[in-house]
């Protein structure tokens, strides 16, 4: 199994259930969900369908033999006991390197300190990644400084590297950028405006390797 912690609008948020419908499923619910009716978008969205609709702050890890599921859920609560409720910044999307995602256009502050917190305070818990997966991430051309956070946290874009993004798609061709951006941006334009307050901390799982990701933990800011 596999642990993502992750942040994510709530359920009931429009923005949540828009990503849902573009994505093809609800990670919460497990629901499949029709998508809207563009060619070619099951394909384009398939990676981003499995991963479940989310902001990473830890990326998805391996817990060590010794920690159980309530170990992890303890050490993630705890982590959430000592973080107050904040303001997300206002978000956009975007055409990042080449994928459609949602970000947030300005740096802030909460934010950065929430990943950074949970980047640090439950590093603990993981399984280093093997030979194999650093060689794999290594393929992306990494800094010097995106390097030392891969052999140091286990990925690249952590701490000062991180990037708050909700990925939408896979990396797309010029020509399908110039479908799909526009479509994007009509369907989550309005959605994105709204005010949005951080509240929990999520915790995905992908119990076998190729299963879809679900967000199985909401676990309440209380700082």
């Amino acid at each position: 199994m596999r642990v993502g912690i992750y942040y994510a609008p709530a359920q009931r948020d429009p923005l949540w259930q828009l990503a849902s419908h573009w994505l093809g499923r609800d990670a919460e619910t497990g629901e499949t969900i029709a998508q809207p009716d563009l060619a070619g978008i099951a394909e384009i969205t398939a990676d981003a369908r499995g991963y479940g609709f989310h902001a990473t702050l830890k990326p998805p890890m391996r817990l060590l033999p010794h920690v159980s599921w309530d170990m992890m859920v303890t050490r993630a609560c705890d982590l959430a006991a000592t973080v107050a409720p904040f303001d997300l910044p206002p978000l956009e999307v975007a055409d990042l390197r080449g994928f459609l995602a949602i970000v947030t256009p300005v740096k802030a502050g909460p934010l950065q300190d929430f990943c950074d917190a949970c980047v640090r305070e439950l590093d603990d818990l993981r399984v280093p990644p093997s030979e194999e997966e650093l060689i794999k991430r290594r393929r992306a051309k990494l800094t010097q400084r995106q390097d030392a956070h891969l052999t140091r946290w286990g990925y690249p874009y952590v701490l000062d590297t991180w990037f708050f993004h909700m990925t939408l798609t896979r990396r797309l061709t010029e020509a399908e950028q110039e479908v799909y951006l526009p479509a994007a941006r009509a369907m989550f334009g309005d959605t994105l405006k709204a005010p949005r307050r951080v509240t929990d901390l999520c915790l995905y799982t992908q119990e076998t390797e190729g299963a879809p990701f679900m967000l199985v933990e909401r676990l309440p800011l209380l700082g």
